[in-house]
């Protein structure tokens, strides 16, 4: 028997162990151990969930609502899901095989990656963006395509520079818009762009729409509407930001059959179904939950105005986000890079906000800001960051 000690390092799998943890969730590790921090950092609802939804989920416990659901998902909340697609994006779906329940658009995501990719196939995707695009293509042993976007543009993607980044093996194209870490969107026209990229190259599309009931701008139909895409796309949604139910963990995708029982495959083994109790809330959500979700839509727009407004006078300039909750100031000027601006406005003015390069190498120059605070937060947060300016000028 071998007297050599093995560490426990040794059975991490390559690909895993290759992955970096998320810098958003590193810097806040930081966070955690300072006092009077004002935190434009994690992207989550300030809002407690509307009472209603709170209380259907009491409801569905107190009557024994605690059994497993469908692998699909309720029934009733799928039927819901499809009626709200229909009247909220323009999209008619089954529900009785083109919807699938999951734990959070992040399940929805990855299980839909593992469901179309084998190893060497590319996924097509924007940056800057959502911290787990990367790491969810590379887990399935596919190979992760990052298309940059630039302030020009106001952050939208370019058919120009996909057309630059495509390959005989490439497969998805992933689409985040309204889009985190930006608040950048996409105008019909864009979408329209996409879509013919999208057909020409025979690529499926996966549309992240997890902020599009976010928009402050007038709401364009979803990409699968437009002609021959809804047979080539999987909508993804979920009700953490829209409806402040971050901790419910529920999601959901909208796709053809045939993708959907592949995606229902790796749930039902991995997941089984999403939580019941949960579910039970999201059905409320979706049936009486317009009246806050809209409440909570203005006042974010008012921050949205209040941040962009103070930013461009500190002088980080700043483009009018669309929709989401999230403004990406340009920080290039402070003659910091990203990360140590951020520590350094933390360390010294107690501000937390997430260096761009978080969110892909093209986020340097960028700090990432969510307004889901308060907006006396906001102003002192401003008055804040102002002055660290002001010291560095």
């Amino acid at each position: 028997m071998s007297d050599s000690k093995l560490s426990p390092k040794q059975w991490v799998a390559p690909h895993i162990a290759g992955l970096p943890r998320s810098g958003i969730r590193d810097f806040f590790e930081l966070v955690k151990t300072m006092d009077d921090v004002i935190s434009l950092g994690i992207g989550e609802p300030d809002f407690v969930t509307p009472w209603h939804i709170r209380e259907a989920c009491i409801y569905a416990i107190n009557h024994g609502y605690t059994s497993y659901t469908s692998n699909l998902g309720d029934p009733r909340l799928r039927k819901a899901i499809c009626k709200y697609s229909a009247e909220n994006f323009g999209l008619e779906y089954k529900p009785e095989n083109e919807c699938i329940v999951t734990v959070g658009v992040s399940e929805a995501l990855d299980i839909v990656l593992r469901a179309v990719l084998s190893p060497g196939d590319e996924v097509l995707y924007h940056e800057p963006c959502y911290v787990s695009y990367a790491p969810s293509v590379r887990m399935t042993h596919a190979v992760p395509v990052p298309v940059l976007t630039r302030e020009e543009n106001d952050f939208v993607l370019q058919v120009e520079d996909l057309e630059k980044a495509v390959t005989p093996r490439s497969k998805v194209l992933l689409l985040n818009y309204p889009n985190n870490p930006t608040g950048a969107g996409m105008t019909l026209a864009d979408k329209q762009l996409m879509a013919d990229f999208a057909i020409r190259h025979d690529l499926l599309v996966l549309s992240d729409e997890i902020y599009e009931e976010l928009s402050y701008i007038p709401r364009t139909p979803s990409i699968a509407s437009l002609p021959g895409m809804k047979e080539r796309t999987v909508t993804l949604n979920g009700f953490s930001k829209a409806f402040a139910m971050t901790g419910f963990r529920i999601g959901y995708a909208c796709g053809p059959v045939d993708l959907i029982e592949a995606m229902m495959k790796i749930h039902q083994y991995s997941m089984l179904c999403a939580s019941s109790i949960a579910q039970a809330a999201a059905i409320e959500a979706l049936q009486n939950g317009q009246g806050p979700r809209e409440d909570m839509r203005r006042e974010y727009e008012q921050r949205r105005n209040v941040i962009v407004k103070r930013l461009n006078e500190i002088g980080l300039p700043c483009f009018m986000p669309r929709g989401a909750f999230y403004v990406f100031p340009r920080i290039s000027s402070t003659g910091l890079d990203s990360a140590t601006f951020a520590k350094r406005l933390l360390q010294e003015k107690h501000v937390a906000v997430v260096p761009g390069t978080a969110f892909g190498s093209c986020g340097e120059g960028f700090v990432r800001c969510s307004y889901a605070t308060s907006l006396e937060e906001i102003e002192i947060a401003m008055t804040r960051i102002q002055e660290l300016v002001s010291a560095l000028s």
